[in-house]
C-alpha cells in the first residue's frame, strides 16, 4: 500500500516530533552525511564535460526522486510511521511560517554569522554538526529572504508557468533552454542576478546559508523543498499524460551532449534505476 507524504503545515505535533527525531537518528548513525557526500559528488554543472545527472540536465527530477526515496527509506528504518513532508513555498512564504518553527526545522540564522540558534538543528543542541561541506563551518546557516538583498519566494503563477509547458525537456538538455517543464521548474533563466532564478533555484537562494551550495543537503529543509518539487512533477505527469521524460534516446555521437545526459532507459548513477522506472511512483507514495 502506498504511504502518504503530507504538507508540513498539516503535520500534527506528534508527526513533527517523530519526523525530527528520525532525521536526528539518521544523522547520529552517520547515514545523513553520506547523503550530503552523494549530492556533492553529483553536483556537476553545464561547463563540465562529464555526465550530468543531478542538475542542469533532464534527469534533475528522477535523480532527486530516487535520492528522496533513499532518505525516506533511512527515516522509515528508524520509525516506520515517518514519511517526507513537503514545504509549499507558494503558501508558507515568511521566515516565521512553517517549516521555520521551533518544533520542526527551527528559524532563521542570526544576523552576525547566519548561525541557526533555534530548533532541533541548532549547533548548540549538540545533534547537528556540519561534517561534510564546501567550507569549514560546523554549524547550520540560513539567511531567509536574503537580508542584504531581499528576494521573494516563487508564487503559484511561477509554478503554473512550468506546469503549463507540455514538453518535459528540450535540446540541448541543459541550463540554457528556455522551454520545457524541467528547466522551468529547476529554474535556470536568462540574464543575471535574482531575475534569472526561478522556482527551485530561487528557493535555494531565498533560504540561503547552507542551501546555497552543493552541500545544501546539510539543511533538512532540502528534503521538504524537493518533495514539493517532486509533487509538481507528479502534477505535470497527470496534466500531460501523453508526454514523457525526454530525451527518449541518448544524444548521438555528433551531439555536444553525447555521453553527458541520461536518456529515458539509461541507468541513473549512482543507482541502477532508469528515468523510465522512476516515472510512476503511485504504488510507493502519494501526496495529500
Amino acid at each position: 500500500m502506498a504511504y502518504v507524504r503530507k504538507n508540513a503545515g498539516a503535520l500534527t505535533a506528534t508527526e513533527r516530533k517523530r519526523f525530527v527525531d528520525a532525521v536526528l537518528e539518521v544523522k547520529r548513525r552517520g547515514e545523513y552525511d553520506e547523503f550530503v557526500r552523494t549530492h556533492v559528488a553529483y553536483f556537476a554543472a553545464d561547463g563540465e564535460t562529464q555526465l550530468r545527472t543531478a542538475h542542469m540536465a533532464p534527469s534533475f527530477l528522477p535523480w532527486h526522486r530516487r535520492f528522496l526515496l533513499d532518505m525516506e527509506d533511512a527515516l522509515r528504518r528508524v520509525d516506520s510511521s515517518v514519511t517526507l513532508p513537503y514545504w509549499d513555498w507558494t503558501r508558507d512564504r515568511t521566515a516565521t511560517s512553517v517549516p521555520w518553527t521551533k518544533d520542526l526545522l527551527g528559524g532563521n540564522g542570526r544576523r552576525s554569522d547566519q548561525q541557526v540558534t533555534t530548533g532541533p538543528f541548532a549547533y548548540s543542541t549538540g545533534n547537528w554538526a556540519i561534517k561534510v561541506g564546501v567550507t569549514d563551518g560546523r554549524y547550520l546557516t540560513r539567511d531567509l529572504g536574503r537580508a542584504a538583498s531581499p528576494i521573494q519566494l516563487p508564487t503559484n503563477d511561477d509554478v503554473s508557468w512550468a506546469l503549463n509547458d507540455p514538453v518535459y525537456d528540450v535540446q540541448p538538455w541543459d541550463s540554457t533552454v528556455t522551454q520545457g517543464f524541467r528547466n522551468k521548474l529547476e529554474g535556470w533563466g536568462t540574464g543575471s542576478g535574482s531575475a534569472s532564478w526561478h522556482n527551485h533555484n530561487r528557493v535555494h537562494r531565498w533560504v540561503g546559508g547552507a542551501m546555497l551550495g552543493a552541500a545544501s543537503v546539510n539543511d533538512p529543509v532540502f528534503w521538504l523543498h524537493h518533495a514539493y518539487l517532486d509533487m509538481q512533477w507528479e502534477r505535470w505527469q497527470r496534466a500531460h499524460s501523453s508526454h514523457r521524460y525526454l530525451p527518449a534516446a541518448p544524444p548521438g555521437t555528433g551531439d555536444a551532449q553525447h555521453g553527458r545526459v541520461v536518456a529515458r532507459h539509461d541507468k541513473l548513477p549512482p543507482w541502477s534505476d532508469t528515468p523510465d522506472q522512476l516515472e510512476d511512483m503511485s504504488g510507493v507514495y502519494r501526496y495529500e
